[in-house]
C-alpha cells in the first residue's frame, strides 16, 4: 500500500494522536515522546510490526491505546493508508495479558480514554457469551485475553480464527514471557507463535515488555518477524518516523524500539544482615521510615504469612498475598494498597507484572534470582505521582536454596517426557491430565506445563476432554535445555555479584538488560543509590526487635494437615484406592518447613544432598538444636498418645532411631514398632512429585512391623518420620495402623519440604 504521505497529513494524525492521549493520562498538555510516536505510526500507518522495550511507567499502554482509537476511527487514510480488507474502520484490538491484575488496570486506563474494553478470563466464564455477542456486534473497541485461552480448544479453534481475521491491532503485552530466555518464560505464551503465522496480511502487531536484555530482545524481534519481512520497494516508501527509527532498530519487517531503562523516581540500596531474626528487626524498625504504601517481597507462601503474622504482632498495618491468596481477597488486598489503607503488602511475585499503583518503596527480603526479575520487582514503585520511592534489598543465606528449588521444576528429563508420549499414542483417545497423571511421574502443574511445550512443539494436542498424541515426530531439545540452564545459572551468579558491588546499582540493573545508554556511557551513575551516595540505609536494629523477631521464628511447630481423599486414577496402576480416606490421620507437627525464616535453615542442612555419602546424605543423631526445638514443640502442643511406631530410613536411620528414643524417654511411652522398608528395590524418592504414582511406590516399598500384634490395638499411635515430601508415606503408615486395630494416629516430623 502506498504510505507516502504529505506532511500535513502526517501531522494532523499526530495531532488526532496526542488528542486521545491527553483523554487517556487526563492532562491538557500531554505530548508523545518520539518513540511512542514512532510505533503508532508504524502500527497505524503502515500496519507493521514493532517491539517496544521501554522502561515500567514509560506509557506503553499509551501506544496501545491511541493506536486503537485511530484504527477504529479509520484516520490511518488521512495519511494515505488504507485498510487492506477493504474497511475504513478497523476491527477490535486483541491484547494478550498475563495477570489479572493487568487486565483489570488496563481496563480502567480504557476507560478514561472513552475505550470500550471488555476481557475472557477464568474468572469469567459467565460473560463470554454476552463478550462474543458484544465483538460481533462492533461494540468492543479492546479485548483483553489470557495467553491460557489461546489454547483453549474451543476458543482456539471457534473463537480465536475469528478474531485473528477480523482484529485491527494485536498486542502481547509483557513480551518477554514469550522468550525461553526470558525471565518469567511461560509456556502459554509459545502459542502466540503460532498465533503470528496465522493473521491475516496487513494487522499490525505490538510487543511491549519492561525487562528484556539485548538476547530477549532479539528472540521476541526474530518471532514477530517470522512471516513478515519488508521489502526494499516499501522500505523507501516508509513512513518518516519510521524509517528514522529503523536504522536503530532490527532488519526485517519488525520495527524495534529500545529506551533508557533508568527510573529516576528510585533509590536503590542493600541492607547486609546476618540472621533471619535481625532482617525481620530490621522490618519492624525502618518499615514505618518508609514513604507512602509499598510492597515487602518474599520468596516463598510461607515466609510471607510468616512475615506478615509477625509484623502484625509489632503493629504495622500489613497483609499477606500470594498465588495462594483467593481472588476475591486479592481484589480487596490490591484495591487497600491503591488507596493507602495498608503500610505494606508482604508478597511474592504473584504482585508483580502489571499492578499499577503509586507506591513509595519495595523491599525484598530475600534476592529474586536474577537482576532482571528484580528490575522488574522494583518497578511497581515510583510510578504515577511519585517522585522519591526506595528500594531495599535485604539477601539472605538461604536465598541460594530456595533458588534451586525452583531451578529443580525445569523443564523434565527425556525418559519422562517420552513415557508421556507413549502413554498417550497407547491410549489412542483424549485423556485429561487427571486420567495422565497417575502414569506419569509429575506433579500435575509440571504435567500440565510439559503438555503446553509439547503442545506448541507440536507433539500433543489440547483437544475438548484432555490432551491426544499427534504422532509427528519429537526430539528432545537437550542443548536448548542446557543453554538455558548455563544462562539461568549465569543470572543467579549476576545477582549475587550485585550484593556485593559498589558500582552504582541502578547502572548495574540497566547494563544487565543492555540498555544501549548505559552501554555507551559507562561512567554513568544514578546519583540517588547507597553506592553512589545518595540513599543512606541504616543497618541498625533494637535489641528488643531482635528478641522479639528470635522469639518469633524460633518458636517450633507446622500443622501437617491429614490427606482425605485418594489420588484419582489409582485402579489404572493397578492399586485399589478411590474416594474419601475412611480413617485419615489426625493433624499432626513439624518443627518447620525446609523455607522458613527460623529453623529452616537447620533442617536445611541436615537434609542436604552430600555426594560423598553412600546414601547421598549424611546420618546421624537428632542435632542439639533441633532437639530443643522438638521439646517445645511438644511442651507446646501436648498430644496425646500411647505408642510410637517409626518410619525406617535408608537415607538417615540413625536420625529417625534417635528422633524416636528421644521422644520415648521425653513422652514417658514405648516404641513398639517400625514402618518398615521391606522392598528397597523401590527407591525412597519413587513417584514423589505425582501424587498416585507415590501411592504405588510407598505401597510396594514399606509395610507395618509390629513388635507385637496387638502392640497398637485401641491406642493412640505417635507415627514418627524424619520429614514430609507429599505425605502419602504417613497416610499409608496410618492405614496400615488404623487396620492393626490403632484407635489414632499422629503424625509427628522433624520438618515439612517446601
Amino acid at each position: 500500500m502506498d504510505t507516502q504521505a504529505p506532511a500535513a497529513a502526517v501531522a494532523a494524525v499526530r495531532a488526532r494522536a496526542e488528542e486521545h492521549l491527553r483523554a487517556l493520562v487526563g492532562r491538557p498538555d500531554a505530548t508523545l515522546y518520539d518513540d511512542q510516536w514512532a510505533a503508532i505510526a508504524a502500527l497505524v500507518v503502515e500496519r507493521r510490526r514493532a517491539l517496544v522495550v521501554q522502561r515500567t511507567g514509560w506509557g506503553k499502554s499509551a501506544v496501545y491505546f491511541v493506536a486503537t482509537l485511530l484504527l477504529r476511527e479509520g484516520l490511518q487514510t488521512a495519511a494515505g493508508g488504507r485498510d487492506q480488507r477493504g474497511d475504513h474502520r478497523a476491527g477490535p484490538t486483541v491484547i494478550i495479558s498475563p495477570l489479572l491484575a493487568l487486565m483489570r488496570n488496563q481496563i480502567a486506563a480504557a476507560e478514561r480514554a472513552g475505550i470500550r474494553a471488555v476481557t475472557v478470563n477464568s474468572t469469567n466464564m459467565e460473560q463470554w457469551d454476552e463478550v462474543h455477542r458484544a465483538i460481533a456486534a462492533g461494540e468492543v473497541d479492546v479485548l483483553l485475553v489470557s495467553p491460557e485461552r489461546l489454547n483453549n480448544p474451543g476458543f482456539r479453534d471457534e473463537v480465536l480464527p475469528r478474531l485473528a481475521a477480523t482484529c485491527g491491532l494485536l498486542v502481547v503485552d509483557e513480551a518477554h514471557c514469550i522468550s525461553d530466555w526470558g525471565h518469567d518464560f511461560r509456556p502459554d505464551y509459545r502459542r502466540i507463535r503460532t498465533l503470528l503465522r496465522e493473521l491475516p496480511d496487513g494487522i499490525p502487531v505490538l510487543a511491549t515488555t519492561a525487562t528484556a536484555n539485548q538476547r530477549v530482545t532479539d528472540d521476541v524481534a526474530e518471532q514477530l518477524d517470522g512471516a513478515e519481512r519488508v521489502s526494499g520497494d516499501e522500505k523507501a516508501n516508509e513512513f518518516p518516523e519510521v524509517a528514522a527509527r529503523r536504522a536503530a532498530g532490527l532488519g526485517g519487517g519488525t520495527l524495534v524500539l529500545r529506551g533508557s531503562l533508568d527510573r529516576a523516581s528510585l533509590r536503590l540500596g542493600v541492607v547486609r544482615l546476618t540472621t533471619a531474626q535481625q532482617r525481620l528487626a530490621w522490618l519492624a524498625d525502618h518499615l514505618a521510615e518508609q514513604p507512602g504504601s509499598g510492597i515487602v517481597y518474599c520468596l516463598t507462601v510461607a515466609a510471607t504469612q510468616e512475615v506478615a503474622d509477625y509484623l502484625r504482632s509489632r503493629g504495622h498495618q500489613v497483609a499477606a498475598y500470594s498465588g495462594q491468596t483467593e481472588q476475591t481477597e486479592r481484589l480487596a488486598l490490591e484495591q487497600a494498597l491503591v488507596d493507602g489503607q495498608v503500610k505494606a503488602l508482604v508478597a511474592t511475585s504473584a504482585l508483580g507484572m502489571g499492578f499499577d499503583a503509586s507506591l513509595g518503596f519495595v523491599v525484598n527480603l530475600g534476592a529474586p534470582n536474577s537482576p532482571v526479575a528484580y528490575y522488574q520487582q522494583v518497578g511497581r514503585a515510583g510510578r504515577g505521582t511519585v517522585d522519591d520511592a526506595s528500594v531495599v534489598l535485604l539477601p539472605a543465606t538461604e536465598d541460594r536454596d530456595i533458588w534451586a528449588y525452583f531451578a529443580s521444576l525445569a523443564f523434565p528429563r527425556e525418559d519422562v517426557v517420552r513415557t508421556t508420549l507413549d502413554v498417550l499414542a497407547e491410549e489412542g483417545r483424549a485423556m485429561s491430565t487427571p486420567a495422565l497423571e497417575p502414569r506419569v511421574d509429575l506433579s500435575r502443574s509440571r504435567l500440565e506445563t510439559m503438555l503446553k511445550v509439547l503442545d506448541v512443539d507440536g507433539a500433543v494436542r489440547r483437544v475438548r476432554g484432555g490432551w491426544e498424541a499427534t504422532g509427528r515426530p519429537w526430539e528432545y531439545d537437550a542443548e536448548r535445555y542446557a543453554r538455558v540452564a548455563a544462562e539461568r545459572q549465569a543470572e543467579q551468579q549476576a545477582m549475587l555479584d550485585y550484593l556485593s558491588s559498589d558500582e552504582c546499582r541502578m547502572r548495574y540493573l540497566r547494563r544487565q538488560l543492555d540498555d544501549p545508554e548505559v552501554l555507551a556511557d559507562p561512567e554513568w551513575q544514578c546519583g540517588r543509590c547507597d553506592n553512589c551516595g545518595g540513599l543512606q540505609l541504616s543497618t541498625e536494629v533494637s535489641a528488643q526487635a531482635v528478641e522479639e523477631a528470635a522469639a518469633r521464628i524460633a518458636r517450633p511447630g507446622v500443622p501437617i494437615e491429614p490427606r482425605r481423599q485418594w489420588p484419582t486414577g489409582l485402579a489404572s496402576i493397578g492399586v485399589s484406592r478411590s474416594g474419601r480416606i475412611r480413617q485419615p490421620a489426625e493433624e499432626g507437627r513439624a518443627i518447620a518447613r525446609l523455607t522458613d525464616l527460623g529453623h529452616g535453615a537447620a533442617l536445611r542442612g541436615l537434609f542436604a544432598v552430600s555426594p560423598g555419602s553412600p546414601t547421598g546424605m549424611e546420618d546421624g543423631p537428632v542435632p542439639d538444636a533441633l532437639a530443643r526445638a522438638m521439646v517445645t514443640l511438644l511442651q507446646d502442643w501436648q498430644p496425646k498418645v500411647d505408642a510410637i511406631v517409626v518410619a525406617e530410613s535408608e537415607r538417615k536411620p540413625t536420625l529417625t532411631a534417635d528422633l524416636a528414643a528421644g521422644l520415648s524417654r521425653f513422652l514417658g511411652v514405648p516404641v513398639v514398632g517400625r514402618w518398615a522398608v521391606v522392598d528397597p528395590s523401590v527407591g525412597p524418592d519413587r513417584g514423589a512429585t505425582n501424587s498416585a504414582q507415590r501411592v504405588a511406590a510407598v505401597g510396594r516399598r514399606c509395610a507395618l512391623r509390629l513388635d507385637e500384634p496387638d502392640a497398637v490395638r485401641d491406642r493412640r499411635v505417635l507415627l514418627v518420620d524424619d520429614r514430609v515430601v507429599s505425605g502419602w508415606s504417613l497416610t499409608l503408615g496410618a492405614e496400615a495402623l488404623h487396620e492393626a486395630g490403632a484407635a489414632a494416629v499422629v503424625p509427628l516430623v522433624l520438618a515439612v519440604s517446601g
